[in-house]
């Protein structure tokens, strides 16, 4: 059976964006970005998105941890982040994606953030978003 997989993410979320414009202005390579957005038309807008992500773990999976990664590689441009934010209208948070095996041996891992962690959103005025998903139908 699979076991249980994680990762942690922050994004930059919004219309009518480049994510190439945010890479270039924060200074930090994105794991992915996504532009469909950028040329998008005012009468149906798409998202575009720009993102820093861990790589996916298995097993010993600790939520704190993985945060506190993403946290350690923003810090120093805090001051870039809240500029982008401001200048292209952006929504900023870190999401946790959570893969759980079906395995009833399997523990589930345990969901929360550190202290750094929710100082450093609440700084940038980010939100949470937690995704659970099955590793398998039953």
């Amino acid at each position: 059976m699979a076991s249980n997989k994680a990762r942690a993410f922050f994004a930059l979320s919004g219309y009518h964006f480049n994510p190439d414009d945010i890479t270039r202005l924060l200074g930090v390579e994105p794991t992915s970005i996504n532009n469909a957005g950028m040329h998008s038309g005012l009468d149906k807008p798409v998202i575009s998105s720009w993102e820093l992500s861990t790589d996916n773990v298995a097993d010993d999976i600790d939520v704190y941890a993985l945060t506190d990664i993403i946290i350690k590689q923003l810090e120093p441009v805090k001051d870039k982040i809240l500029q982008v934010i401001e200048s292209h209208n952006l929504s900023p948070r870190v999401g946790v994606v959570l893969v759980l095996s079906v395995d009833k041996e399997e523990v589930s891992p345990e969901v929360g953030f550190g202290a750094r962690t929710i100082r450093f959103l609440a700084e940038i005025g980010a939100f949470i978003n937690v995704d659970y998903q099955l590793s398998q139908r039953v």
